[in-house]
Formats: structure tokens, sequence, C-alpha cells
């Protein structure tokens, strides 16, 4: 191997850095490296192991330990505390204990009785195949080219040819679920097969190993690109056309028509609960989705059981031609995901037992769209990205298998064994699909159901997507940090990116690099708003909660207010509002999902008069009443409502210096031209508040809080209404 030249994958081994390293970290290291290249393993997927030298705590001994990837563990993340560790000794002594394949689930309750170190780190499924295979460290990867090889119908006479043509001897096991079973499977497959350097598991992917880390490392990294090059010589003898070749092309406004799709399939799919989406038009998706296979293909569904569990049993495909009028496109995904439906409750019925969990959403995680691309969801953006790049994966693996084909198909299927018989599975173009009871005994696996379980509770705003205009500062700003605490996914809308960027930052040290994006935005101006709520489809697949702090306190040096400034102030604090809501409203429209909500913000002034803010008050007063008329309108699946803050100085981007100066001077309150801007809004700040009940100086937290309950699941039966957060003023008073 230390000869072998790669020809696509890196070595990407520091000498200089492992060396300082001790033996779990160096496993550590190795996972890392492996797990940063997706042409290796996909997020999460695979696992690593090592056999390690400890000392006992309990007897100062030195024995051997298994440090094995612990379960939900991601290979490129991994960190030292995320491995198991188990006594080999005893994870070996367990086929004392073992009573057959029908029973080996009860095996997972024995890994923490062997437990290393009171080490607090769930052992995963994935266990057994690590300690019965006799080799110091150990790699389980789900490469493509890997799959590709382990899911084609001649996998086996393949995996032949490339034993001999790169010197490896690779033995194959048939399809098992991951368990116990397939440990003691490996077991025995290496002992039947002495001086074997590797194993390709039917339908699911490869093992490797070594004496050494290092070893170890550039084994898989080698053997992973070998059969890269050897699928890649059957490509260029046959020159083949990947998936049957083309049926379709591309739409001639894919773009424009993708954003316009997202919000109507993001409805669709979110029947049972919200889920946030992701588009993809990958030249390898594109490929894919217009070709002669796409169909039959998709609908076989995957075979590596870390891409079904994101991708489910089998994708949406929209059967619909580019060429034809789009307008005949919405009814054919509703249609589609129809049909999507039936046939996975179908899929449950004629595969549940009477200890199997309830049935789950049945609807799709990937959508296919000819001439369009692919539509990925999840319960959040990454796992709705992982879920697109888990499909992508299962579309190099259908080519790789295709290319390995030669138009044969053998009468019993590498594949089958003792889970499964060669009937159960079907195939296409040379690619062997999982059995749909296997898919089953996977998805709806006891034990995938318990760790569905353990997670934790979500969020209250979790799955929802939210935008805020004005959220650069003041109350917009607390309101972005506020939801994104709250789990939700957030466009930061305001004038300039960089204020909106800044944001952004904050809201991704909250939660996640994910959860948030920025955006500029010029309410008064249709098409920017519409630009903006498309950046925002584009991003999370739709909208959920609008909510718009954006606002402008006309100012002049004698006070006076020209005829131009009436008209700006009207035309945001008034029209404006509606430009943005109207445009909200037929992303709304498209999801057709209840509890879709906006939240506009007045203000106290809204109901006081006073001289001097005449048409600030009056534009308040007419956006109140918008809120009204808008709750009417858009209602019964858009919820409108509104906040009236009383006079919000801290952080408001409407008291500048100026303005604060001014108003101390107006009610006479001494100040220091050496004072900061902060000291001088903090004494205006008590000054109104000292005309209030409570005598608080109202916070931009304080209406964050508002927005966020009047606009979300917490206040579902409520729209027209304003929330005063004034402190408790009298004048303001319902009237």
């Amino acid at each position: 191997m230390a000869t072998a030249k790669l020809k696509f994958l890196e070595d990407r081994w520091d000498d200089a850095v492992a060396s300082k390293l001790d033996a779990p970290e160096l496993l550590r290291y190795r996972s890392n490296l492996l797990g940063s290249d997706l042409r290796l393993t996909n997020f999460g997927g695979g696992n690593t192991s090592s056999k390690l030298d400890e000392v006992d705590p309990l007897t100062g001994e030195t024995v051997k330990v298994l440090w094995v990837k612990g379960s939900g563990g991601d290979l490129g993340s991994i960190k030292r505390s995320g491995f198991a560790t188990l006594y080999l000794d005893k994870v070996l002594s367990l086929t004392k204990r073992y009573r057959g394949v029908e029973n080996e689930d009860e095996m997972v309750a024995m890994y923490p009785l062997c437990t290393f170190n009171n080490n607090p780190t769930a052992a995963s499924i994935d266990t057994p195949l690590h300690g019965y295979l006799p080799f110091p460290h150990v790699d389980h990867l789900h490469p493509d080219w890997g799959i590709a090889l382990a899911a084609s119908a001649n996998g086996l006479e393949k995996m032949e040819q490339f034993n001999k043509e790169f010197g490896h001897k690779i033995v194959w096991v048939p399809w098992q679920r991951p368990g116990f079973e397939l440990g003691m499977m490996l077991k025995r497959a290496v002992e039947a097969n002495p001086g074997c350097d590797g194993i390709v598991l039917g339908g699911h992917g490869l093992f490797t190993w070594g004496e050494t880390q290092r070893e170890s490392y550039l084994n898989t990294v080698t053997i992973i690109d070998q059969i890269g090059q050897f699928i890649e010589a059957h490509n260029l003898k046959k020159a083949l056309t990947a998936f049957g070749g083309v049926k379709h092309t591309n739409h001639a406004e894919r773009e424009t028509l993708a954003a316009q799709l997202m919000p109507v399939i993001r409805g669709g799919v979110s029947q049972k609960q919200r889920l946030i989406g992701t588009f993809s038009d990958h030249d390898d998706v594109l490929e894919f989705v217009n070709s002669q296979y796409a169909k039959t293909l998709a609908h076989l569904g995957t075979s590596c059981p870390d891409h079904f569990i994101r991708t489910k049993i089998r994708p949406m495909y929209v059967e619909w031609d580019p060429k034809t009028d789009v307008s005949e496109l919405k009814a054919k995904i509703t249609s589609a995901l129809a049909t999507y439906r039936e046939e996975y409750a179908a899929y449950y019925s004629n595969h549940a037992l009477p200890e199997s969990p309830k049935m789950r959403d049945p609807n799709p995680t990937v959508v296919l769209v000819p001439g369009v691309g692919m539509f990925s969801f999840g319960k959040n953006k990454a796992e709705s990205r992982i879920t697109g790049e888990f499909y992508l994966n299962a579309i190099h693996v259908m080519n790789g298998a295709g290319q390995l084909g030669d138009g044969t198909c053998p009468a019993e299927l590498p594949q089958a064994g003792p889970a499964a018989p060669t009937s159960a599975f079907a195939t296409e173009e040379n690619y062997v699909a999982l059995p749909p009871s296997e898919a089953f005994r996977i998805e709806y696996w006891a034990l995938e159901e318990a760790k569905i379980q353990r997670q934790p509770p979500e969020k209250e705003l979790s799955r929802r997507i939210v935008m805020v205009v004005g959220g650069a500062s003041g109350i917009g700003r607390e309101t972005v940090l506020l939801a994104a605490s709250r789990g939700a996914h957030i466009v930061v809308a305001d004038l300039t990116q960089d204020g909106a960027d800044k944001v952004v930052a904050e809201a991704q040290a909250i939660g996640g690099k994910e959860c948030a994006i920025g955006t500029t935005i010029d309410i008064r101006n249709r098409e920017k708003i519409k630009a903006a709520l498309d950046k925002c489809v584009a991003a999370f697949g739709g909208l959920d909660i609008l909510i718009n702090t954006a606002a402008i306190f006309p100012t002049s040096p004698t006070g006076a207010i020209s005829d131009a400034q009436w008209g700006t102030t009207l035309e945001i604090n008034v029209t404006a509002n509606w430009l943005l809501s109207d445009e909200a409203n037929k992303v709304f429209a498209a999801q057709a999902l209840p509890g879709s909500s906006i939240v506009l913000t007045s203000s106290a002034n809204a109901v006081v008069p006073k001289k001097g803010t005449e048409v600030y008050d009056i534009s308040k007063a007419a956006l109140s009443h918008l809120v009204r008329e808008l709750a009417i309108t858009f209602s019964p699946d858009v919820r409108v409502n509104g906040i009236s803050p009383a006079t919000v100085v801290k952080g408001s981007t409407m008291f500048p210096r100026d303005r604060v100066k001014a108003s101390l001077s107006k009610y006479n309150l001494p100040f220091e031209e050496s004072e900061s801007d902060d000291e001088l809004r903090n004494k205006l700040a008590h000054f109104y508040a000292k005309r209030t009940l409570t005598h608080i100086p109202i916070d931009p937290k304080d209406n964050a809080e508002a927005i966020l309950f009047i606009g979300g699941p917490k206040a579902p039966v409520t729209s027209g209404h304003l929330i005063p957060v004034d402190g408790g003023l009298p004048e303001a008073f319902l009237r």
C-alpha cells in the first residue's frame, strides 16, 4: 500500500502532527482525516476503531480496550470523548450470551456492561463488527465507489476481478443488517480467508484495517481510490451513457422555477410537521433526474443503510416533461405526493409487526423534478442539506453500479444471504436496491426508535423560518437573537449587508452556523422585497413568520417636518408594511400551511397624540389599523398581529446622538458633551420610564419577547391584535 499511487484521493496524513499524539488521539486524528473527505464517507456515516493497551483503573493491570466511534457520532468532527471504550475481552465473551439472529437486539443491552473506565459515550450497534475483526485498527466506511461495487448485481465477480488487477484479497459478505449477527459473519469470513485485506458488505459498504493507525488509514484510502480507478476503467471501455441516456433537458428558466416550486413542495411535505428545505442543481443531480432510467431507479430506493435512514424508502420522482406547460407541474406534484403517501402507508402495512413503532411521517424527504433538480428536507437546515448529499451519494452509487454492469444478471445475487433471498432484491441496470422488508427492519428498528426517543426535545421555534426586517439593530436584532435561541431558522434583512451580516454572526454563535443568513432589503420597493423573500426561500425552503421592526422617525434641526418627510414617513411606516406583507403572503399561499404569521411594529404614539410628532403618530395609527385589516384579509391561514412599544431608546437607530441631545434639552435634563451615546440614551430612557406605571426603561428584549409570543406557536388563535410594550402607559390604555 505504501507504494500504491493515488489517482483521485489524497494522502492527508501529516507525520509532524501524528508524532505528537498518543494512541487515542491518533484514532481521533485518523477518523477526522477520513471524515474530512465526503468521497470516503458521508456525514455521520461509517465508524473507526482501535484496540489499545490501557491501565485498568480497578486492577492496575494493562488490558486491551476497544475504542470505537460512539453512537450517532460523525468521523469528520469527532473528538476523543466521542469514542466508546469497552473491555475487549468482555466484548469477545458475549458470544456465550448470543442466542442467534432472532434475538440479536438483546445484545445491545450488554455493551454498557463492557464499558471501560465508566465512559458515558454509548456504544453503537456496529461495536461487534469492530470487536470481532482480529486487527488492531479497523475502518468501516461508505464510499460511493465501494457501495457501487457492493450494490452491483455482478459485484462478487467484479470484486474478484478487482483483487486480481490490484493485488488484493478482499472478501465478500452478503447483506445483513448491522448488528451482532453481522459481527459473527465478519469473524467467520476472516477466519475462512487467512491473509484477507478487506471486506465488501453486500449492498452496504467496506471494511479495511491495518497493524498501525497509519497503515489502516493508508490501506483505506488506497483501496477506495483503486476501486474508483477500477470503475472508471469500466466506464472508459464501455463509453457508457449514464442511467440509459438523456430523456429530458433542463428547463429554460430552471432557477426561477425552482424558487417558485420550493415553497409549494415544502408545504406538501410538511403536512404532518414543518420541514426545512435545500435545493440542489448539482450537475450529477441534473444528469440523473433528466435520464431515461431516473423514474425506475428512484423508485427502487437506496442500498446503503446510512443513505436510507435519511432518504426514506425512496425519493419522490415527479413525472413531468420540462418541455410542457409549467402550469401542469403543481398538479403533478400534488398527485405525486398523494401516491407517495399511499405507497408509504402500504409499505408500512406490509411489513409492520405488532411491536413495531407507529407509522412515521409518510411524506418524502427527497423530491426529484426533471429539468429542475432535487429538493431535500429535514427538521433543520443541516439535516435537509445532508439528506440531499446522501441522495447525491446514492446517485453516484447507481451510476457506478451501472458502469460495472455487462448486460447480464446472475441467477443468484451476491447480496442475497440468510437475511434475504435473491427474490427479495430488485435490480435495474446492474444496480441492486435494498429489499423493502430489510429497509423496514432498519427504519422501524427498535434500536433506531430508541435513538430517536433519546434525542433532546425540539425548541419552541424549531422547524420555523423567520424573516426579521430591520434585524440589524434595536428591537430587530434582539428578536433575531431570541429566535436563534429558540431554534428558528432566520433571515436577517436590513438596508445594508454588513449590518445584517454582523447580527447573523451573533445568531450563528447561538443557533449554529446554518441557522441564519443575511440579506439586503428596501421595503419601499416591491421587487427588492421579493428578492429578499426569494433568498429566504432559497436558503430554507419557505417562510413561517414575517417580522418587521423597520421604521423612521423624521426629525429636523428646526423641528419642522417638510412635505417630502411627510411622504417618506408614510411610505416607510405604512405603505411599505403593506408591500412587505403582500409579498410574504404569496409565499404563505404557495406553502398552504396553517399557522403562518406576520408581526408588525406599531407604537404607543398611535393612540397618544403629541405636538411635533404628528406624521410619525399618524403613520403608526394607520399601521395599527393595517394590522387589523390584514388579519381579516389573510385569514384563516395567516395570523397578523403587532406590538405597540413606547419609546425604546436603547439600541435604536431612530435615536442618534443629536436626537437624544435634543430630547434631553427639551425636557431640561442636564448632560455633558463628554458623555457617551449610551450614557445619554440611558438618561433619556430613565426619564421616559418615570412616566409609566412600572418605572422600568423599555428594553428591545422586552419587545422581542412580545413579538415571538404573538407571532409564534404559543398564540395560535390570536390575530388582529397589538400587544402594548410600554411600561404601563395610562395615556395608551385601550379606548
